[in-house]
């Protein structure tokens, strides 16, 4: 599964910077951007658009607005960025899980990754911490493993933000290299995700590192591995899924791109990411 995403995401990346482009239009920017995110505000994605934001508006001296519009595996956002003019107003921020998972796994999407959108920036990746309600008597991630394998009659529940999303298919390579019967539990937004783990309503989850941090140091969540390759500076001793878990090669992280309509004008895209 990992070769695949990491296939289908050069192939993605690669297909997008043939993006065609027209003539640009004059005296851009004439009015407000808008950068429309498919995660609720208050996700990790949305702190770090907002504070780029802040940095563009004054460049380009316009206000650099930002727009949370989640669900439908993010195709919501996407589709505000497809059906606007293309002349660089309306930008979008997409993650793997809309561009490189998704035509991997769905027969039929609203966008076409490959057609529709020029890439301005792949300016983030972002792993996830595996997380637990507190009240869960496991501390580390193999004992989390033995745990989940022991309640296969009640079994234990994890979030994510849908089929096909990072979250999921991780805790789903888990369930299947260990024989650990779990229960998916979708989410529409990041924020009520985390909290209803810290509320015991669901059991666990991997949850982005953004949003997640304050309540792990509060006690009110408790991490068990992170899902990068290695430790996270801003979380010291809790150690990568791959050597807590003990499953060679595991890494799932997310990442983000600043994206435009495919017929952008390629003065504009040029200016934005410079």
């Amino acid at each position: 599964m990992l070769r695949l995403f990491q296939l289908s995401t050069l192939a993605v990346m690669s297909y997008l910077t043939a993006a065609p482009a027209k003539a640009q239009s004059p005296a851009w920017p004439s009015r407000n951007i808008t950068i429309v995110l498919p995660l609720a505000a208050g996700s990790g994605m949305d702190t770090i658009v907002r504070l780029y934001a802040d940095k563009l508006s004054p460049i380009l001296g316009k206000p650099v607005v930002v727009e949370s519009k989640p669900g439908a595996q993010q195709m919501i956002a996407a589709s505000a960025v497809t059906k606007a003019e293309p002349d660089g107003h309306i930008l979008a921020v997409l993650t793997s899980g809309s561009l490189a998972i998704g035509p991997t796994l769905f027969k039929e999407l609203r966008t076409n990754p490959a057609k529709d959108f020029v890439p301005i920036s792949l300016y983030v990746k972002s792993p996830f911490i595996l997380v637990v309600t507190p009240s869960m008597p496991v501390r580390t991630a193999a004992e989390f493993i033995e745990h989940a394998r022991k309640m296969k009659a009640t079994p234990l529940s994890y979030t994510s933000l849908g089929p096909g999303s990072p979250q999921h298919l991780s805790m789903e390579l888990i369930r299947s290299q260990f024989g650990a019967e779990m229960t998916h539990v979708p989410y529409r937004n990041t924020p009520q995700s985390i909290l209803d783990v810290a509320s015991g309503h669901v059991s666990s989850g991997f949850a982005e590192a953004g949003a997640s941090l304050s309540l792990v140091r509060e006690g009110k969540l408790r991490a068990l591995a992170v899902s990068s390759a290695a430790e996270l500076p801003v979380l010291p001793g809790v150690k990568p899924f791959a050597e807590a878990g003990n499953l060679a090669g595991f890494e799932a992280v997310s990442w983000h791109v600043l994206l435009a309509h495919a017929s952008t004008p390629k003065p504009i895209v040029d200016r934005l990411h410079d």
